[in-house]
């Protein structure tokens, strides 16, 4: 009889019809056994031992509390909770309030939010931070920072002190948004008035936002005050402002904030390192860029495929592909295996040097672990074979890729055809044209851009043939 009023959100907006109902459904729930009747009321009264809880006549409010909790509708969640503080001699727990507030800032009636917080305090009840840290994530969902931002300071109201959490959270929303940076850092600064000290991620957000603003200046007064201030800065503290130097392009004064961390006892992580080794590739320091790879395992971080593969695309970009063979022959000897990346860049790296014996080696070693180059890079390898006459090199790539079921894309094929067709007497090339005739029709092989040079060898071979006879 009550089920279809709990489903309908319509009813929350008829208050005044619509309570004889809500309170059938008061009603309706108090229908308990004598035992749980007994356990309900203890339970309340170890929540609010007011004599108005035992003598309400719509029940206990933790019955009303269980009844608004199970709403799916906040509006008639809200109607349920009007109705209850109508009545003589009732008062609604803290957590009926708190449910309450948090299933209506979910469905974004904020306002609704914004009077039950007067409700809270004009009656006089003590309001615990959660009820705030709730609130603030709210208004982070819905991309409101300034309703964040007075969430904040209403605490004060209720005197409430803020606990760093709370700080950290509405520091972390503000900073998100470009305009609230200066209110952020303002928040910041003034938090110790409101009996809260920022610690060590307030700063290190702080320090991520202006390093992102390209106030790096800012960033790195922040640093200091830390050891002014004797919060201890962590790995996350140092990393963000090597990141923002090296955005800046003073690689060298982030590795002398590496020297530091290490001097102070700190191990680097692995984007700590990886950042280092980027820039100092990119500003053309090979050899500080090797040298600090080197040191990494010495100072208690591993290098893993990231660090290696990005030491190796900086000698690769500098023409230095023989330095790029050493490091990848280091990681090998280091317990990490190399990957699809690290191969792809170290064969296009010779084959841009022109060292193709080399790459087709390197080739040959992806291949067998079951890694498939790319196509730009196994057409560079062999075309680059053809344009130097070795014919029989650029064809044995092409073997190794058929073998390996990688089937070369038409740019190659109307590179190599045309090479094998002229050298069909070597045994060779008549072993890789006939591989090539099987897979031809297939219908991935894009080998159909060719087929005017092996037209022509059939047409020759033809013409050969009855020539002999």
């Amino acid at each position: 009889m009550h089920q279809p009023l709990l489903r309908s959100s319509r009813t929350a907006v008829q208050s005044l019809t619509f309570a004889p109902k809500i309170s059938s459904i008061l009603l309706h729930s108090s229908s308990l056994s004598q035992s749980q009747e007994i356990e309900t009321q203890k339970e309340e009264l170890k929540e609010d031992r007011r004599p108005s809880v035992a003598t309400s006549p719509i029940g206990s409010p933790m019955r009303v509390q269980k009844l608004i909790a199970s709403q799916s509708d906040p509006l008639l969640a809200r109607e349920i909770f009007d109705y209850a503080s109508r009545q003589l001699g009732f008062r609604h727990s803290y957590s009926s309030f708190l449910i309450l507030i948090l299933k209506l800032g979910r469905s974004k009636h904020f306002s609704l939010v914004d009077d039950l917080l007067l409700r809270l305090k004009s009656d006089g009840y003590e309001v615990t931070p959660t009820l705030f840290s709730y609130l603030i994530k709210i208004y982070d969902d819905a991309d409101l920072p300034e309703k964040a931002l007075k969430s904040f300071y209403k605490m004060l109201e209720f005197n409430c002190k803020p606990q760093p959490k709370q700080l950290n959270r509405i520091l972390e929303l503000l900073v998100s948004h470009r305009n609230y940076l200066r209110p952020a850092f303002d928040l910041f600064k003034s938090a110790h008035r409101y009996g809260v000290l920022p610690n060590t991620k307030s700063y290190n957000i702080l320090m991520r936002a202006f390093c992102l603003n390209g106030d790096l200046s800012i960033a790195y007064s922040l640093f200091n005050k830390m050891f002014e201030r004797d919060v201890r800065p962590d790995v996350e503290s140092y990393r963000i402002l090597m990141q923002g130097l090296c955005r800046k392009s003073q690689v060298n004064t982030a590795v002398d904030l590496l020297e530091d961390m290490l001097n102070k006892g700190f191990v680097p992580d692995s984007l700590s390192y990886t950042t280092l080794l980027n820039s100092l590739c990119r500003k053309k320091k090979l050899r500080e860029a090797y040298k600090l790879l080197c040191r990494m395992k010495v100072k208690g971080c591993n290098p893993d495929i990231v660090h290696y593969s990005t030491v190796i695309l900086g000698f690769c970009r500098e023409g230095r592909a023989m330095d790029a063979v050493k490091v990848l022959e280091d990681m090998s000897s280091n317990g990490c295996v190399p990957n699809l990346v690290s191969y792809r860049t170290l064969v296009g790296g010779l084959c841009d040097q022109g060292l193709f014996d080399e790459a087709k080696r390197f080739m040959g070693e992806m291949l067998s672990k079951g890694l498939s180059p790319h196509f730009s890079i196994s057409h560079a390898l062999i075309k680059g074979f053809c344009n130097v006459g070795k014919i029989e090199e650029a064809v044995e790539v092409v073997g190794k890729m058929l073998k390996h079921g990688e089937i070369p894309y038409t740019d190659t094929w109307v590179t190599i055809i045309p090479r094998i067709c002229e050298e069909d007497e070597m045994p060779r090339m008549r072993e890789i044209l006939e591989e090539v005739m099987k897979v031809e029709i297939k219908p991935d092989t894009r080998i159909v851009e060719a087929g005017g040079a092996l037209e022509d060898y059939l047409i020759r071979k033809i013409r050969s043939t009855h020539g002999r006879a």
